[in-house]
């Protein structure tokens, strides 16, 4: 039976991207090359259904035990399998599944400022074309919306931050020593002190792998009349024919596009109102200081800078190379 013996769980929008390929370079791991299978997302077979571009994510959802499987199959003997999730922190049901099936499953969780991973996560889409509105607090107030109508989990931006109570069940699911949390801004600055943590972790040798390449890199178009008629079209094409119309309408869309712009620091409380409660509770679950995330930041924006040149926004759930 060929099931993974680790995980990357969470959080979407904090490196788990540049996470899993870094990973995928040292000899005793072997990471899927499906990114995001989402597996233990469902029960069956996805919804057909959600906001726009979700159609497209449902059919690459790798549902079927046998295909999951499959993603492992061809791990050298003596290596340790994994793939990376990051919905699977945010998705109760999912931490059950895992728990059901593979228990003794290390896990790993990247945590970001929930303020800055909503706005790249806001960003992310904004720049494909899918996100109608253009100003991250309005869409943030759209979420109970979104979510009432089956949107799927990336558009919920304000849920996937809340890591106080994703966390708060996962050790009831798991013993603590069966879970690695860290901080984003660690691999971004101190890529080879994180990853060696992760290789220890996970009983690996340390110092294989010292950097995390900048992946799944986000644009920022700014706002503009040919932005939003191409965004139309987007929407639009995405409800006819998928990614075969789309695509071609989002290189163009992100063509030139810069850094993630920073928030101003009105935006920034006006986005933590939803968030303060759940810090504390983070805080109080992993007996860690979050308190920087409740302060204006010294960094903001893109930490990773433009987009390298000829890299595009990932589809992290198409097979790529590891």
């Amino acid at each position: 039976m060929a099931l993974p013996d680790f995980l990357v769980i969470g959080a979407p929008k904090a490196a788990t991207t540049a996470l899993h390929s870094a990973l995928a370079r040292h000899p005793r791991l072997h990471m899927s090359a499906v990114k995001e299978p989402k597996f233990f997302l469902t029960d069956g077979p996805p919804p057909r259904r959600g906001g726009p571009g979700d159609a497209e994510t449902y059919r690459e959802h790798v549902w079927r035990r046998a295909d999951y499987e499959a993603l492992f199959d061809g791990a050298p003997p003596g290596s340790l399998r994994g793939e990376s999730t990051p919905f699977y922190l945010y998705d109760l049901a999912a931490q059950r599944r895992i728990r059901a099936l593979i228990p003794a499953a290390r896990l790993i969780v990247v945590l970001r400022d929930p303020v800055e991973r909503a706005h790249s996560n806001w960003t992310h889409l904004w720049s494909a074309g899918l996100e109608p509105i253009g100003d991250v607090v309005r869409a943030c107030a759209e979420e109970g919306r979104r979510v009432a109508a089956g949107w799927a989990p990336f558009w919920h931006y304000v849920g996937l931050g809340r890591y106080g109570r994703q966390l708060r069940h996962l050790y009831t699911l798991f013993p603590r020593e069966q879970v690695l949390v860290f901080r984003y801004r660690d691999l971004v600055d101190r890529p080879e002190v994180a990853l060696d943590r992760i290789c220890g972790f996970l009983g690996v040798e340390r110092g294989l792998v010292t950097e995390a390449p900048p992946e799944n890199v986000t644009a920022h178009p700014p706002k503009s009349r040919g932005h939003r008629l191409l965004s139309q079209l987007v929407r639009l094409g995405d409800r006819v024919a998928g990614q075969a119309l789309t695509s071609p309408l989002e290189r163009v869309l992100q063509r030139g596009g810069r850094a993630r712009e920073p928030l101003t620091w009105a935006q920034r409380q006006e986005l933590l109102s939803y968030f303060t409660t759940d810090i504390a509770l983070l805080q109080d679950v992993t007996g860690d200081d979050f308190g920087d995330w409740l302060r204006p930041r010294e960094r903001s924006g893109g930490l990773v800078g433009v987009r390298p040149t000829g890299q595009r926004q990932a589809r992290n759930g198409r097979p790529r190379a590891v």
